[in-house]
């Protein structure tokens, strides 16, 4: 669905409310209407698996959303996995919104480019304090940090080790566990 002005958040949420989007694997990226990649089982099981060891790693101090949207000034992406601040129940009415976001994740298969680029510059703007990108081509973890003007100032790569997200410093996450090279 090609989208030729920008929506709003608020019309974006009118189309869906009015069941316009239904049985459509879209998301709203800076005011356009963009189809989502679809999922190889590869995809998809990394993206289950590591959702499933973060709320291990995460229990009693963070949700763990799974394939959610979150809601953006301008955008309501669907981040594969998005650590979100608890309780749970604060969701039922509203998607996580950047006040509620220490950090996201997106797995990368078919859709690098897309996640390492767009999705970048939309989280950055929206001064998402973290964002790691799982290239399972490369069987690498893309840890971007740092949101200034638009841009991630900060760029590590792990293929192996551990990585402490900003927000829990005390966590830390097995790079080979979240590629799926374990």
């Amino acid at each position: 669905m090609e989208q030729l002005t920008e929506l709003s958040v608020v019309d974006y949420h009118r189309l869906v409310e009015a069941g316009l989007l239904q049985d459509q694997s879209v998301e709203l990226l800076a005011g356009k209407i963009v189809e989502m990649s679809p999922e190889t089982p590869m995809h998809y099981s990394t993206a289950k698996r590591d959702a499933k060891y973060l709320e291990i790693l995460l229990s009693g101090r963070a949700e763990v959303r799974f394939n959610g949207p979150i809601t953006l000034s301008d955008s309501e992406p669907e981040p594969d996995i998005a650590i979100v601040r608890l309780p749970e129940s604060a969701y039922s009415q509203r998607h996580p919104a950047p006040a509620d976001i220490f950090w996201l994740i997106e797995v990368a298969q078919t859709s690098f480019k897309k996640d390492r680029e767009v999705k970048a510059a939309i989280y950055a703007t929206a001064s998402i304090r973290e964002y790691w990108v799982l290239n399972l081509k490369d069987q690498q973890l893309i840890v971007l940090r740092d949101p200034q003007n638009g841009l991630y100032r900060s760029e590590q790569i792990f293929s192996a080790g551990t990585v402490a997200p900003l927000a829990f410093l005390d966590v830390q996450v097995a790079v080979e566990r979240m590629i799926g090279a374990f």
